[in-house]
């Protein structure tokens, strides 16, 4: 009997790509006779024809299945959805703008059928094509990242990979609301190999990935799988503790040698400010994790199917 290779494919507003996305997902298909193959494609709420070209698409190719969800959950939402609904024995995770190269799926399939691994995941060798500093940062977060928390994250590191059907088990199997998929394949562990390869732009379409949207998302990620700014914070109160000791006994002495005022009103406006400002960012930190932990015991759904293809749930 064939072994079976899902696609899971999140999209959002991908009517200009997903036509060339599925006529090279056909030719990957058409080069690996030995194995069949579903597309799992889910909607993320697309406010363009991306649900009525993914529907028409299922009518012409019953490899095709797909769900909508009732709104934008953002993507690691959707690529839980598409886990949860592929059926697999193995499972690959690729965006629909074909930056991931749906060819590389026959070398993944290769090495994990002949080398023992559990999953193939790519990482991206430069960033052509990315604003500099958008660069910049997104290596900065993998040095940070990796040096607060206890996962190792490759930089570079791709949503791309093929895994076999007992690590994709596994991450479903982890449903909390704020997800952070890289954290979340490199926690649940297993033996991954990585592939690497040249960056490749958008084949049509534009990116939905706004600098804000990434900050906000390497935030999740280190405050998904770090304790370590919550420490921060209490050494840092610690610091200035001693800092404020220091200070006064030093006013005192000052006071005592010379008299009069030793400092004036500015010095001690800009000391308020500064020791404010320390204070009103480890609370924010500690705001974010508390946040976190709201959400979370809310136990909302991670993601509402509005309608889907007869084989998805």
């Amino acid at each position: 009997m064939k072994k079976k290779i899902s696609l899971v494919v999140p999209c959002y507003n991908e009517q200009e790509v997903l036509p060339h996305f599925y006529a090279e997902v056909v030719k990957l298909a058409a080069q690996m006779p030995s194995v069949s193959f579903e597309f799992v494609f889910v909607d993320d709420g697309s406010q363009d024809c991306t649900l009525p070209i993914v529907k028409d698409l299922q009518r012409a190719d019953r490899r095709v299945k797909y769900l909508s969800l009732s709104r934008n959950f953002g993507k690691e939402s959707a690529i839980y959805a598409g886990l949860k609904n592929a059926s697999g024995d193995y499972v690959a995770i690729m965006d629909a703008d074909l930056q991931d190269p749906p060819m590389l799926i026959k070398d993944m399939y290769h090495i994990i059928k002949t080398e023992g691994y559990d999953c193939v995941a790519t990482r991206r060798t430069n960033r052509k094509g990315e604003p500099p500093i958008r660069s910049f940062f997104a290596r900065q977060f993998y040095r940070i990242i990796n040096a607060l928390s206890n996962i190792e994250l490759v930089d570079g590191a791709r949503d791309f990979r093929l895994m076999n059907r007992q690590m994709v088990d596994s991450i479903v199997q982890i449903c909390e609301y704020n997800r952070f998929s890289k954290g979340i394949f490199a926690w649940v562990g297993y033996k991954t190999k990585w592939m690497e390869y040249d960056n490749h732009e958008r084949a049509a379409g534009q990116t939905k990935w706004s600098f804000w949207k990434l900050y906000s998302y390497s935030l999740d990620g280190i405050m998904a799988f770090s304790t370590t700014p919550l420490a921060v914070t209490s050494v840092v109160g610690l610091v200035f503790f001693l800092a404020s000791l220091m200070l006064i006994l030093v006013m005192v002495i000052r006071q005592l040698v010379w008299g009069g005022s030793v400092f004036g009103w500015s010095f001690m406006i800009c000391i308020l400010m500064f020791i404010t400002g320390i204070q009103l960012f480890c609370t924010g930190i500690v705001g974010q994790y508390v946040s976190k932990t709201y959400l979370e015991t809310k136990r909302r759904p991670i993601y509402i199917v509005k309608e889907f293809s007869d084989e998805c749930s």
